[in-house]
């Protein structure tokens, strides 16, 4: 059976979070922290998100961003191939970091009751 399509369109409120394979650690040094909002930061120019919130813990990231073009998908890509390849090039491992596909919940505006 085929994944469901994400839905993403321009303006899109979204609360991301993904976690280490295994349930294992992302983040081993506060170097690795601090890479990772490099990335974050990177993606916020590149490809036009606003991010509102966001927290890095030992093994697993939330994040609570709007894409102003819909792209959702392409953002989190570039994110997570980018900080893996970091990761396992200093950590000295090969391999996947993050288990499975990011997850992704789109997020209702309370005051017009509309996503």
């Amino acid at each position: 059976m085929a994944r469901p399509w994400r839905i993403q369109y321009e303006g899109a409120i979204y609360h991301v979070m993904s976690r280490g394979v295994g349930r294992g650690e992302i983040f081993l040094t506060n170097d690795d922290y601090s890479r990772f909002l490099e990335y974050m930061a990177s993606a916020r120019e590149k490809f036009n998100l606003d991010i509102f919130a966001f927290v890095l813990m030992a093994n697993h990231y939330h994040i609570l961003l709007r894409t102003n073009d819909a792209n959702l998908s392409r953002a989190m890509q570039w994110i997570q191939i980018a900080y893996s390849i970091y990761y396992n090039r200093n950590h000295n491992r090969c391999g996947y970091l993050f288990q499975g596909r990011y997850k992704s919940v789109l997020v209702e505006n309370e005051s017009t009751g509309t996503f």
